[in-house]
C-alpha cells in the first residue's frame, strides 16, 4: 500500500470519526494531513492542483494563504480552529486576516474550496478572497473578527453556503467589486449566498457594487442591519440580482455612525442606489429603530444622490417592523414596484 493510499484511508477515518461525511477522493488528488502543532501553510505550499489539505482537530495559531488552483482546505468542523499568531510573519497574517485566497489582476484563481473549520479573533477578516473564480466557502464559522467574517472582492461565480458568521466588527458576509477604488458594479456571473447564518454583526450581508448574484435562504438576525445591497453614482449600478427566501428578524442591535453611514438599528433589507433587484418571498419581522435606514424592507435614498430604479418588491411577509414594514424613499417615477406583500404599515401609505 502506498503512502498516498494510507493518507486517504486515515483522512476518511478521521472524517467519519468526527461525524463529517468523507468526500470521495479523486484519482488525481492527494491528501495532506495537518496535525496540531504543524504548519498548515507548509502543507498548502506542498499541495498541487486537485489536492486536499485536511486539518485535524486542534487550535492553530497561524494564517494561511492559498494561491494554488483547485485546492481544498478542509477542517474537521468546529474542532478545527484558526486563531492569530502571537506575531504574524506571513503576508496574510500581517494584513490581519485568517485565510487568504489570492488570485491576481491578470489571472483569477480558480476552483478553491475552504470548508469545515472556524476562524476567529483576526483583526481584519476571518476569510478573504481576492481575484477568484468559482470559490466555494462552506460550513465555515467566522466569529469575532475585527472587520469582516468572510469577505471577497474582484471575484466571480463564488458559492457561500451553510456558513455561520457572528460577532464580527462589520459585515458577517461582505462582497464587493473592489474595496479600495471607486468604479461601477462588477458582474459576478452568478455568485450564490445561500443558507448561511448571520448574527450579531454590524451588518449580516453586504453586497456592494455588484450585479448578477443571489442572496437566498439565509437566516439573518440580531445584527444592526440585516441585508444591505449598496450602489452609488458610478455606472453600471448595483442590480440585476435577487434577494429571496431569507429570514430577516430582529436586527435591532445599535451601531454608531461612521464616515459613510448614520447610526444603524432596526434595518431588515435595505436597497440603496440599486436597479432591477428582485426582492421576493422573504420573511422580515421585528426590525425596529429610529435610524434613517430603519424599517422592514427599505428603498433608501442614497446620500450621494444615486437613485434606486426598477426594483421589484413582491410576495414578502413583513410584519412588526418600525417605522414601517415597507419604506420607499424614492419618487414615483423611479419605477420601483411593491406587489403582493403581506404587511400592515408602509411609508408612504398604500404599499401593502
Amino acid at each position: 500500500m502506498t503512502k498516498r493510499h494510507i493518507a486517504l484511508l486515515l483522512s476518511a477515518a478521521a472524517l467519519v470519526g468526527c461525524g463529517v461525511a468523507a468526500a470521495p477522493a479523486t484519482s488525481s488528488g492527494k491528501v495532506h494531513l495537518v496535525h496540531p502543532g504543524e504548519s498548515i501553510q507548509k502543507a498548502v505550499n506542498a499541495a498541487k492542483a486537485g489536492d486536499t489539505v485536511l486539518v485535524l482537530p486542534g487550535t492553530y495559531h497561524q494564517s494561511v494563504k492559498i494561491t494554488t488552483p483547485r485546492l481544498t482546505l478542509r477542517g474537521m468542523g468546529s474542532a478545527t480552529i484558526l486563531q492569530p499568531a502571537a506575531k504574524a510573519t506571513d503576508d496574510c497574517g500581517k494584513r490581519g486576516n485568517g485565510i487568504c485566497v489570492a488570485g491576481t489582476k491578470n489571472a483569477l484563481l480558480k476552483n478553491v474550496t475552504v470548508s469545515h473549520l472556524t476562524v476567529t479573533g483576526f483583526p481584519r477578516a476571518g476569510v478573504i478572497a481576492v481575484g477568484t473564480d468559482r470559490l466555494t466557502v462552506r460550513s465555515v464559522t467566522a466569529a469575532k473578527n475585527g472587520v469582516w467574517g468572510i469577505a471577497e472582492e474582484r471575484s466571480v461565480r463564488s458559492v457561500y453556503r451553510q456558513n455561520t458568521a457572528r460577532n464580527n466588527g462589520d459585515a458577517g458576509l461582505f462582497l464587493a467589486n473592489t474595496i479600495t477604488a471607486e468604479q461601477g458594479a462588477n458582474d459576478t456571473k452568478g455568485t450564490l449566498i445561500e443558507n448561511n447564518r448571520l448574527e450579531n454583526n454590524r451588518i449580516g450581508v453586504t453586497v456592494r457594487r455588484l450585479r448578477s448574484l443571489n442572496v437566498t435562504g439565509n437566516d439573518v438576525t440580531g445584527n444592526c442591519a440585516g441585508v444591505f445591497v449598496v450602489g452609488d453614482e458610478n455606472k453600471p449600478k448595483t442590480g440585476a440580482l435577487t434577494v429571496r427566501g431569507n429570514r430577516v428578524a430582529k436586527n435591532n442591535k445599535y451601531c454608531a455612525k461612521t464616515e459613510r453611514l448614520p447610526f444603524l438599528q432596526g434595518s431588515g433589507i435595505v436597497l440603496t442606489g440599486t436597479e432591477k433587484a428582485d426582492v421576493g418571498g422573504n420573511t422580515v419581522t421585528g426590525n425596529s429603530g429610529t435610524s434613517p435606514l430603519s424599517g422592514g424592507i427599505v428603498l433608501f435614498k442614497s446620500f450621494v444622490g444615486a437613485t434606486s430604479e426598477g426594483n421589484r418588491v413582491h410576495g414578502n411577509a413583513a410584519q412588526g417592523n418600525s417605522p414601517a414594514d415597507l419604506v420607499n424613499q424614492e419618487n414615483a417615477k423611479s419605477g420601483n414596484t411593491f406587489q403582493g406583500n403581506t404587511c400592515r404599515t408602509s411609508k408612504p401609505a398604500g404599499l401593502c
